[in-house]
């Protein structure tokens, strides 16, 4: 006899049907929960994984293509030139390196870019000086605390724009960056004026064991008794504007006390010397492009020049601060903009095949006497190549990496000193040497590597591989330069390849 059916009443039904609906939700409710607590912690419950170690998840940065640049991929060089140079007999080291993956410049910073640098500065003293009492004291200019009303550190609000129609003291402060020649009665920005401070945590110095600033983790073999007390001396690079007004650099030399022992401050003056084109050539009429050169829209696509490398780093530090500022969490992936390292740069500069020159073939110009670059093909014919000073960015074929003008146009700095070992002197993986020379150092160690050639150099030095010097602080009509940015994320597309083969 089959087993009786229950009969329910429609009030014993929608008690039931209540009850389920309950449970249903209780249950996708913590379904909820540990799907929030999984994201939380970028991992899988180890329930799911059956008790076995398979690895926290997470979910990957992909890093876009930042503006006007192209992606190096990681590789291997032969760096420097393997047969003597018959034109000096000069010798240069040979190694064989190899560079991770970077982003880099497609061409030379030009001066339409380097002058967004400029106004920048010059904006961020008018509206300091807006917010000053003394030019009537506009406290919207700057914040100093947050949306709760919480103190912080005050910064300038970019958000308020400077004013149109300004009243008598705006007006004072947006002129006081001004000047005029008393001469010629010519109002022009005061170049003076133009100073860039910012900061720079050296992680590197930082990581090395000698500078843990707990004293046992600076010696990891345990026959050796660590004495706490040892002193352990650090220095560090600081800067201030004196009371003449006048930037003070200083290097100081102190006791290890704490983590901000590793930050790094530097005020530099950013407005290029556009008088380079005059000293850089005495007893020629140069005078057209000291005027026009950096300030005149018709040479907006060309590359700055008259930039020291202490201007070129300040660049990179404002480009760095100016992106992070609109990335949100996102920006503690992202890594600095930075002079390229002699290396990263010659590895950019000959291509996929590790040409001679950024170009295939052996000579510098066609069959039919078209140039490859802008140099100087002749003994005093500067004009062979259809130029006479440099050139705009970018008119010239790009190399097998996408990138322009890395020979002639302009020579380029990198980070690394100039030392005559060169290559010889470095590790065989991300070789760099730094040296951040102080103030009262040697003049001979604020030399820097110098790249690629110029407008003015003849065939030989426009070779990918050599090599040139040039001081710190020393500005030249035929010198520039690009940055580059490391990777976020060094997987390599082989090995991309490979993970999805395996899948």
């Amino acid at each position: 006899m089959p087993p009786r059916r229950t009969s329910y009443s429609s009030r014993h039904k929608s008690y039931i049907y209540n009850y389920m609906c309950k449970k249903r939700c209780s249950i996708a409710l913590c379904l909820i929960g540990l799907i929030a607590l999984t994201g939380c912690f970028g991992g899988q419950s180890t329930s799911a994984s059956g008790g076995e170690v398979t690895g926290a998840g997470g979910r990957a940065f992909t890093e876009p293509t930042p503006y006007g640049m192209t992606l190096i991929k990681r590789g291997h060089l032969r760096m420097g030139i393997e047969q003597q140079d018959s034109l000096w007999g000069k010798q240069t080291p040979v190694k064989d390196i190899s560079v991770e993956g970077f982003w880099m410049d497609e061409t030379e910073i030009t001066n339409s870019q380097y002058r967004q640098f400029v106004n920048y500065v010059r904006d961020s003293i008018i509206r300091e000086r807006l917010a000053d009492p003394a030019y009537g004291g506009d406290e919207t200019y700057k914040i100093e605390e947050d949306k709760n009303g919480d103190p912080v550190k005050p910064y300038l609000n970019w958000k308020k724009p400077l004013p149109r129609k300004p009243n008598e003291d705006e007006l004072r402060a947006i002129e006081s960056v001004y000047t005029v020649n008393p001469v010629t009665g010519e109002k022009m920005l005061d170049a003076s004026q133009m100073n860039f401070r910012y900061e720079v945590y050296d992680y590197t110095t930082a990581a090395m064991r000698r500078f843990r600033l707990n004293p046992q983790e600076r010696n990891l073999n345990t026959d050796i008794t660590v004495n706490p007390a040892e002193e352990v001396w650090i220095s560090k690079d600081t800067a201030y504007i004196d009371d003449e007004g006048r930037i003070v650099r200083e290097t100081i030399n102190r006791q290890l006390s704490g983590p901000w022992d590793f930050l790094n401050t530097y005020i530099v003056n950013i407005f290029p010397d556009t008088t380079c084109w005059v000293n850089d050539f005495p007893n020629a009429d140069n005078e057209t492009y000291m005027r026009l050169y950096f300030s005149n829209p018709a040479y907006n696509d060309y590359p700055v020049v008259g930039v020291t490398w202490e201007q070129a780093n300040a660049f990179c530090a404002w480009r760095t601060e100016y992106l992070l500022k609109g990335l949100g969490a996102a920006a503690r992936y992202v890594q600095r903009y930075r002079l390229p390292t002699e290396a990263e740069w010659e590895y950019a500069a000959r291509g996929k095949n590790q040409n001679e020159f950024p170009w295939e073939q052996a000579q510098t110009a066609s069959e039919s006497g078209c140039f490859f670059a802008n140099f100087k093909p002749d003994r005093g014919n500067y004009t062979k190549d259809g130029n006479l000073i440099t050139s705009k960015v970018g008119i010239y074929s790009a190399n097998s990496n996408g990138l322009y003008d890395m020979a002639g146009n302009v020579a380029e700095w990198t980070s690394t000193i100039y030392t005559e070992a060169g290559v010889e002197a470095m590790n065989d993986i991300n070789p760099q040497l730094r040296y951040n020379a102080a103030k009262e150092d040697p003049y001979r160690l604020k030399r820097k590597s110098v790249r690629g050639g110029s407008w003015k150099d003849p065939e030989s030095y426009i070779r990918s591989a050599w090599r040139s010097a040039e001081y710190q602080n020393q500005p030249r009509s035929y010198i520039g330069f690009r940055c580059v940015r490391s990777l976020a994320n060094t997987t390599s597309e082989k090995s991309k390849k490979t993970k999805s083969k395996k899948k």
